[in-house]
């Protein structure tokens, strides 16, 4: 049976054993590539160890699915052997392996393998933090937004990783931007609670305004490549417009500070900024994403976050992957894929998301009817 090896003797279908964060830790600092690498150590994410020690996975499971984390985390000679001693295990308890958010270098390694099936989720955009600065100075709608901020008396300050999770203000920002999202809140890769997971290399920042935070950015390194992923930026209601904006700023400038040399938001979902990349997805898939970007932006704002990304000016984008160890990738992995995410059953999760915009939508009605008879 598949068996986690931080959690030595617990199976899958067990309740987790503690987990190894130390061990993994040491893993991802030496040789973590992919941008997600460091949200391995996120909360609600299990470990599983190569038999040498020398490389780690992180995974969710779903059902029959094991859904990974970007890629194995190890020497990149080292890449393929990990890849098959994991997915060796899991077939022997009958489990499928499906890579989420996966990059280039995992992708090109089933690139043409007739026992993988590769997707393409969307893209994500990439900076030189070198480069930010006269970046932000070009480009006029980011340098008025910045302006705003700073006119409104927006302040950024860091905040060391020790003193992170015991700020109560800093919560306070999660929540109430986690209240105002339609959906329930998701986890795995977007977990809205980082500050509850292993901090000791990331980057925190906030904004306050009027003595009060109203904005908090987390930001995880990319070891492998220099760099940093700007993993989230939560952003309370009563944050003024540009505050998003001089967060990301002071982020790359703290990032072009430590002498690193890549920067991303991470992947924007079904931005098909690589010509022709979607067009390689199975038919069912390309016609799924043409109903999400025609009807499910009131759940999730795929156009609004392309938008964004695209008014920062990205130098590059990098197509982001989902991978399976099966000749196709079928919609129940693609289901099982959201369940990750949402952590119920994507189907709940979208009903209570429904219901959610139905009452938000009775309450916008009702305060117009007031003001008109007012």
């Amino acid at each position: 049976m598949f068996r986690p090896k931080s959690a030595a003797g617990s199976p899958l279908n067990e309740p987790a054993a503690p987990r190894d964060d130390g061990a993994a830790r040491r893993i991802v600092l030496e040789h973590g590539w992919n941008s997600t690498c460091y949200q391995i150590l996120n909360p609600g994410i299990r470990h599983w160890f190569s038999p040498a020690g020398d490389a780690v996975a992180g995974y969710v499971r779903r059902h029959k699915t094991l859904v990974v984390a970007g890629a194995p985390v190890c020497r990149p000679e080292r890449l393929p052997a990990v890849a098959r001693e994991f997915e060796a295990e899991a077939r022997a308890s009958r489990l499928r392996v499906c890579y989420v958010c996966a990059e280039e270098r995992l992708g090109a390694i089933y690139k043409d393998s007739p026992r993988h099936a590769r997707i393409v989720l969307g893209a994500q955009p990439v900076w030189d933090p070198a480069r930010w600065e006269a970046l932000a100075q070009e480009r006029r709608i980011v340098r008025q937004q910045l302006n705003r901020a700073r006119n409104k008396g927006v302040r950024i300050a860091r905040v060391q990783p020790a003193e992170a999770p015991r700020d109560g203000e800093l919560r306070a920002c999660v929540h109430d931007w986690l209240a105002a999202r339609p959906l329930p809140p998701l986890h795995f890769l977007v977990e809205p609670f980082a500050l509850d997971g292993v901090l000791d290399d990331r980057l925190i920042l906030v904004a306050r305004h009027a003595e009060k935070a109203v904005a908090i950015l987390v930001a995880s390194p990319i070891p492998a490549r220099n760099g940093y992923l700007i993993e989230q930026i939560a952003r309370s209601t009563t944050a003024p417009n540009g505050t998003t904006e001089l967060l990301i700023d002071h982020a790359m400038r703290a990032i072009a500070g430590e002498g690193r040399k890549y920067a991303t938001l991470g992947l924007v979902a079904l931005a098909d900024e690589l010509p022709g990349e979607m067009n390689r997805n199975p038919w069912w898939m390309r016609r799924l994403i043409s109903l999400a970007r025609a009807h499910a932006n009131r759940f999730y704002n795929f156009r609004g976050l392309l938008q964004f990304r695209r008014k920062l000016g990205p130098e590059t984008w990098e197509s982001v992957y989902a991978i399976v160890n099966e000749p196709n990738f079928t919609p129940a992995t693609f289901y099982d894929l959201g369940g990750a995410f949402s952590g119920i059953s994507p189907a709940l999760a979208l009903a209570i998301g429904v219901a959610k915009a139905a009452r938000q939508e009775t309450k916008w009605m009702a305060q117009r009817l007031r003001r008109e008879r007012a």
